[in-house]
């Protein structure tokens, strides 16, 4: 599936949207409608080499992301594997530019995979961009309105992770 793009304007500063999006443990607050089961991979949720996994709720497949490249404050990059055996992969994208007004910015998504199996290749024509790019959409749509209304986002959590020693 080639990658599709939702782009969205919010009322807030864009170093605020980017701390917010750069940290994985903050992402079942606004994708939780089309993600589940999300579960952080390290300690560390934050930034580079944060990573996280979760499952597509209506096509059960699992998936997973790393954040690959983080440009404070313009762009993050995610890949990942998803899928039967973790042969797809999954590049997610987010650019944020700043919006007319001082305490504005844009936010824009693109999410692609790459599948290489003619199996994967007919399920994700059943998915297809449509389903994707309604639910990133309304992902966005959601993060606004988390982000707009100054709601403090319940974040995902590793278990045992408070007993593990800060360096």
């Amino acid at each position: 599936m080639g990658p599709i793009s939702v782009t969205r304007a919010i009322d807030a500063p864009r170093e605020q949207v980017y701390d917010f999006l750069c940290d994985l443990a903050n992402r079942p607050a606004f994708t939780d409608h089309f993600l589940g089961d999300y579960r952080l991979e390290r300690f560390e949720s934050a930034g580079v080499g944060a990573a996280a996994r979760m499952r597509i709720e209506k096509a059960g497949l699992w998936m997973e992301t790393v954040i690959v490249e983080a440009s404070r404050p313009h762009r993050i990059l995610e890949q990942g594997k998803g899928g039967r055996l973790d042969r797809i992969p999954i590049l997610t994208a987010w650019e944020l530019v700043e919006g007319p007004g001082a305490a504005s910015s844009e936010v824009t998504v693109r999410f692609g995979t790459e599948p290489s199996i003619p199996v994967d290749r007919l399920r994700e024509l059943r998915r297809g961009e449509r389903y994707y790019r309604r639910q990133w959409s309304a992902a966005l749509s959601r993060l606004k309105e988390l982000i707009e209304s100054g709601r403090h986002a319940e974040r995902v959590v590793i278990a045992g992770g408070a007993r593990a020693p800060v360096t």
